[in-house]
């Protein structure tokens, strides 16, 4: 049996504190994602939640990440390489330039 690659973070919902569990890939992507709307990751789960999504939270954080990359894909406007290693770190739960929340 081969262990699970779900990594599990605290965000803060429109519910409280809680905690998810998301494919590195996805964490990444979330991470990507609130660099380019200059927001926190619990700002941008509270956002997905308020879309109405039906299912689940960790369904709703999966389909909107698709949903971005692919309407972004579709415009052919591209986004920034974010691939570039970055120093995240907490300051006082906010992202500063470069750093994130979601470490």
């Amino acid at each position: 049996m081969t262990a699970s690659r779900l990594i599990n973070r605290n965000v803060i919902a429109k519910s409280g504190r809680t905690s998810m569990r998301l494919e590195p890939e996805l964490w990444d992507a979330l991470r990507e994602i609130c660099l380019l709307e200059t927001i926190t990751l619990s700002d941008l789960v509270q956002r997905i939640e308020r879309e109405g999504h039906p299912g689940g939270r960790t369904s709703a954080i999966r389909v909107h990440v698709v949903n971005y990359f692919r309407k972004i894909a579709r415009s052919g406007g591209g986004i920034p390489d974010l691939r570039k290693p970055a120093s995240w770190r907490r300051t006082r739960g906010q992202p500063t330039a470069g750093v994130s929340a979601i470490a």
